[in-house]
C-alpha cells in the first residue's frame, strides 16, 4: 500500500476577483494596505502586501501578511468545496491569490528559520499544483506591476546623454 489516495479529488476553482485585481492595478505600493482593508477576504491582496513587505526587507511583516492571506485562502478554498486536499491549479487564474499567499508564507518561514513550516508549505504547494512554486519563482511581481521575467526594452530604447 502506497498511502496515496486512490480516489481522484476534483479540482478546486475559486471565483474571480475582478474588483481586487483592478484595485491592485490602480494602486501604488504605499497604498496596498488600503486595498487589503477594502478587500480583507482576498488572499491575493494579502499576498501582494506580503510581497511588498518582503521587497522592502520587512520579513516579519511579510510573514504576518502572508499568514493572513493563507488563512483567507483556506477559507475561500473550503467555501469552494475543497476538503483539505486536492488540486488547486495555477492555470485557473483566480486560484493564484491563494497559491501566492502560500508561496509568500513559505518564503518568509524559510527566511525566519521555520524549516518545518517551510517544508509543510512546500508539500502543500506541490500537492495543490506541482508547477506552482516554479511558476511563482518565474513571475515575481513587484507592487507596481513589474514582473521579474519582463524582458529589458530593446537597446534602441536607451538614451545615453553626455558631453561626448
Amino acid at each position: 500500500m502506497t498511502g496515496d489516495n486512490l480516489i481522484e479529488q476534483p479540482e478546486t476553482l475559486l471565483p474571480a476577483e475582478p474588483e481586487v485585481i483592478e484595485a491592485l492595478r490602480q494602486t501604488t505600493s504605499d497604498e496596498l494596505a488600503s486595498v487589503v482593508a477594502q478587500h480583507p477576504k482576498s488572499s491575493l491582496a494579502w499576498a501582494v502586501l506580503a510581497d511588498a513587505a518582503h521587497l522592502e526587507g520587512r520579513t516579519l511583516e511579510a510573514y504576518a501578511y502572508a499568514r493572513v492571506g493563507y488563512h483567507r485562502g483556506l477559507d475561500a478554498l473550503r467555501k469552494a468545496g475543497w476538503h483539505g486536499h486536492g488540486p488547486v491549479r495555477w492555470n485557473h487564474e483566480p486560484n493564484r491569490g491563494v497559491l501566492r499567499a502560500l508561496y509568500a508564507l513559505r518564503r518568509a518561514a524559510g527566511e525566519i528559520g521555520e524549516q518545518d513550516e517551510f517544508d509543510r508549505l512546500t508539500t502543500f504547494l506541490n500537492d495543490a499544483d506541482p508547477t506552482a512554486i516554479s511558476r511563482i519563482d518565474q513571475q515575481t511581481i513587484t507592487p507596481d506591476g513589474y514582473r521579474a521575467t519582463d524582458p529589458a526594452p530593446p537597446t534602441e530604447a536607451f538614451f545615453i546623454r553626455g558631453e561626448n
